[in-house]
């Protein structure tokens, strides 16, 4: 049996983006991952161990955040392989970075990008 593991909206201040005044000033960024999983005995055993631990994931995704990149493409490639490389249980990721108010020259939220693995 498979169980899903959702964080939304985690937000950042990062410095990613292919201009160099948005890699030295940064901007805000939201980060939404949902973890395909193993339930193994996870419920069963109400077994913290053997569960993907969310604190666990939250740090994954900060680290990656404080990691400059030139598109939130990558941003998100490489969150979603370090979360595979920490917890081989996993079976998909899915991953959704969001830049918020990009400088685009007019009046946009947001502008994101959607990997899955």
């Amino acid at each position: 049996m498979e169980y899903r593991i959702v964080l939304q909206r985690m937000e950042f201040h990062a410095f990613h983006g292919c201009y160099e005044l948005e890699r030295k000033v940064g901007n805000r960024f939201t980060v939404d991952v949902e973890i395909t999983t193993e339930l193994g005995d996870v419920a069963a055993e109400d077994s913290v161990e053997k569960a993907v631990n969310y604190l666990t994931v939250y740090e994954v995704v900060r680290r990656q955040m404080a990691v400059t990149q030139r598109t939130i493409e990558r941003v998100a490639m490489n969150i979603i392989d370090a979360i595979h490389a920490g917890f081989p249980q996993v079976r998909h990721v899915k991953c959704t970075v969001s830049k918020l108010a990009p400088p685009l020259g007019g009046k946009l939220e947001r502008v994101s990008v959607v990997l899955e693995r």
